[in-house]
């Protein structure tokens, strides 16, 4: 038997042993409660672990209590999910035996778990449930080691982007990091997804330069690189880490970057050409000579500090200093009644002059919705796409966001903007990828497929079809590295990575 089947076979024989373990005559199946007893149940599970110096009134909130309400809408980014069901229970760690714990005493009750770092989910799948269901909240870890001696850092999960910026800077003005533009989405999301950024033709995305990790996976174990093995080690980078397990912190590798960069931005009408926005060194020069179209010219441009060119791309104050990216509602108050909702695709083949007048001339004039064009190539084709879940590498020239945002509430608001997103997401399709149509899996978009609920999400076929969407040759790996670390299927939400079938 070749290496390859003696894991299936055995990620199978996983699979059997668990179900047998949970059937209804197995002493270990979780707890049957009513709602009235889960807390306190919950309680005496946590309390059986903690120590006498924890304080549990800080760790869990219930409706009952005062803070609930504001604990629960502080990293709650979408107004669309305001209505729906709200979990049970809060806990909100404060140390790596916090988590470990809420995922022991979780599953011996046998309630749905959902993990949320920065709450920016788009489709709210890390704090919203259609089930009854615990939170846990990651936003008090929050701790980042920075050793420019090594080129590296410890992140922990609950960091947002921002602190990560600032934290690099106060240890040197010469390195920085490839991740996004937003400073208030958390490193756990971001990162296990795969993390654009607008340094990604110069360094590829966040997931390349992770160097190792810690999870606690549905065992309630704490495992880093060594421990956990090679294969959900790759999972974790960019196959979405909650399907797996709760990501403690990364590990992630510096890059060096010059002391003055240059930013632009050029703006001409749907005749003329394009909407392009940018950095690069010398970039006149440069672009005069391989894109004159573009016409840019000294006056568009402004050199700054990298650290300063963050604060430009989050449309803030680039010469104001670099630690408003520590304040966590810089970008959107917690109480801000926004709604959000996002589509992605990848362009392979070049899109004509007159089909990109098409798309302007389609997007022009609107208030709610837009698109963004994040271009390829660079270091972004030179990375295997086997390297990580996230597959749209050499090939691609762009990925396609489609941006909606709106502030009214109520159904009728919703229906016009998801109209016009759905519209155009309609007519994209010819320009874009095939077989499957591909997606950006932090742009999570529950249109292209989702788990149904009456099948516990354990559907293999139901999986695959929004699975081959975001990781396309990748999913199954990824499927069976899921069906090898948590073959119970703990770890679940609509969008997750099923485990395998099971064959008899």
């Amino acid at each position: 038997m070749t290496n390859k089947s003696s894991c299936l076979v055995s990620a199978i024989v996983s699979v059997l042993l668990v179900q047998l373990l949970f059937s209804p005559s197995s002493s270990l199946q979780p707890l049957a409660f009513d709602d009235s007893s889960v807390y306190e149940t919950f309680l005496q599970c946590l309390e059986s672990y903690l120590s006498p110096n924890d304080q549990i009134s800080n760790l869990v909130f219930t409706s009952t209590n005062s803070s609930y309400t504001s604990v629960l809408q502080a990293y709650k980014r979408n107004a669309r999910f305001n209505s729906d069901l709200k979990p049970l229970i809060i806990v909100t760690p404060t140390s790596i035996p916090h988590v470990q714990y809420a995922v022991l005493c979780t599953r011996r009750i046998g309630y749905r778990l959902r993990i949320r770092s920065g709450g920016h989910d788009f489709e709210g799948l890390s704090y919203v449930s259609d089930s009854p269901f615990f939170l846990i909240d990651m936003s008090n870890l929050r701790s980042i080691e920075v050793n420019i001696e090594t080129n590296s850092a410890w992140v922990q999960s609950g960091a947002i982007l921002g602190e990560v910026y600032h934290a690099i800077w106060e240890k040197s003005k010469v390195h920085g990091f490839p991740a996004g533009v937003c400073p208030t989405v958390a490193v756990g999301g971001h990162f296990s997804g795969g993390g654009y950024g607008n340094m990604m033709r110069k360094f590829g995305l966040s997931v390349d330069h992770i160097v190792d990790a810690q999870i606690v996976d549905a065992n309630g174990d704490l495992l880093d690189r060594k421990s956990m093995g090679e294969g959900l080690f790759w999972a974790i980078r960019g196959g979405g880490g909650a399907s797996f397990g709760i990501v403690i912190s990364y590990k992630i590798e510096l890059v060096e970057v010059p002391e003055t960069v240059t930013v632009f931005q050029v703006e001409s009408n749907p005749d003329e050409g394009a909407l392009y926005l940018g950095k690069a060194d010398d970039v006149v020069s440069l672009l005069s000579k391989d894109f004159p179209e573009l016409g840019l010219k000294r006056q568009d441009c402004t050199e700054m500090s990298w650290i300063e060119s963050v604060l430009w791309y989050a449309s803030l104050n680039y010469r104001s200093s670099p630690k408003v990216l520590l304040d966590r509602k810089v970008v959107r108050s917690p109480n801000d009644t926004n709604s959000a909702k996002r589509k992605s695709d990848f362009v392979v083949n070049p899109v004509s002059r007159e089909g990109l007048g098409d798309i302007l001339k389609r997007v022009a004039g609107q208030l709610q919705f837009s698109m963004a064009f994040s271009p390829h190539g660079g270091e972004m084709s030179e990375i295997p796409a086997s390297s990580s879940p996230f597959p749209h590498r050499a090939g691609n020239l762009y990925k396609i966001e489609y941006v909606g945002n709106w502030n009214e509430a109520g159904e009728k608001a919703e229906r016009a903007v998801m109209t016009q997103l759905r519209r155009m997401y309609s007519f994209m399709a010819p320009l874009v990828s095939k077989n499957p149509r591909r997606a950006y899996v932090n742009y999570r978009d529950l249109d292209i497929g989702k788990m149904s609920h009456g099948k516990g999400y354990r559907s293999y076929e139901e999986g695959k079809v929004y699975g081959m969407k975001y990781f396309h040759g990748n999913f199954d790996r990824l499927v069976k590295v899921k069906t090898e670390v948590d073959p119970a299927n703990f770890f679940r939400d609509e969008q997750s990575i099923p485990t395998l079938p099971m064959k008899l």
